[in-house]
């Protein structure tokens, strides 16, 4: 009896979490123009009318540039602080560690507020490249989990016989180390560019003025009114924010087992 009151709140607690989602992406498909219950027939207007807007297309396009360059610099920098971090005794290394995932201890709003007025501080005014950093750093922390517990799994023989074989360090680390760490590197760069396109909160605080990601276009647009539209670019969101680590996720499996092999 108290494993099935268990089940039926587990599952009532999921309801409750996901029925809205469904909602959204049921309502992007309905041909009625005010977006709401009953549905009059089922339609892609409303994702053609998503398409022909151009201020939703640019949003769409800078999250798409901005999603994909912290996704670069964050693995980068990611990949570089784990293998200092695991193969090097490097002075401060748990003190280190500590203060490169401590952006995921801090709530997101307080990061935003504290980088910008510290900008600001120093006068340096909200742009782009503001921008880029924060996401860098709010999304940096979650590469280094990934890939650092990657890289403690790997043994430290299977590098050093390649060094004994006349390879160079750059050369075991390409050849030996990152196909090894494959799996890890791509994990963590879709969970940089997911949580980068998907962020919302540090990016109000730090976008310069006549650049909106979808996430802002999305809000300013809800502050007009609820249109169809906006059920559809919050469809489009979804199958992004979670196809893509399920992509991920299948290809890091597949890399591993390869690996494996």
């Amino acid at each position: 009896m108290g494993w099935q009151i268990i089940r039926a709140w587990t599952v009532m607690v999921y309801a409750f979490m996901f029925l809205p989602v469904a909602v959204v992406v049921l309502l992007s498909f309905n041909a009625n123009q005010f977006g709401s219950f009953p549905m009059t027939g089922v339609s892609l207007h409303w994702f053609q009318e998503l398409w022909n807007n151009d201020a939703v297309m640019r949003a769409f396009r800078t999250s798409l540039v901005l999603g994909l360059m912290t996704a670069v610099i964050s693995t980068t920098l990611g990949i570089l602080a784990s293998l200092a971090l695991v193969r090097y005794n490097i002075p401060g290394r748990n003190a280190i560690t500590t203060l490169l995932i401590a952006p995921i201890l801090v709530p997101e709003v307080v990061l935003a507020v504290a980088l910008l007025l510290f900008l600001n501080w120093l006068g340096i005014g909200k742009s782009f490249a503001l921008l880029l950093a924060g996401h860098v750093i709010f999304t940096l922390p979650f590469v280094i989990l990934v890939v650092q517990a990657r890289l403690v799994s790997i043994k430290r023989d299977v590098e050093e016989a390649a060094l004994s074989l006349g390879a160079s360090p750059v050369q075991t680390f390409f050849s030996v180390t990152l196909p090894l760490m494959l799996p890890a590197v791509a994990a963590g760069a879709l969970f940089a560019f997911t949580i980068s396109f998907d962020d919302i909160t540090g990016t109000l605080f730090w976008k310069p003025g006549g650049v909106e990601t979808v996430p802002t276009q999305i809000f300013s647009m809800l502050r007009n009114s609820i249109s169809p539209e906006i059920n559809a670019l919050g469809t489009v969101m979804i199958v992004m924010t979670v196809g893509l680590p399920l992509l991920g996720a299948a290809v890091a499996r597949k890399l591993a087992m390869k690996g494996g092999t």
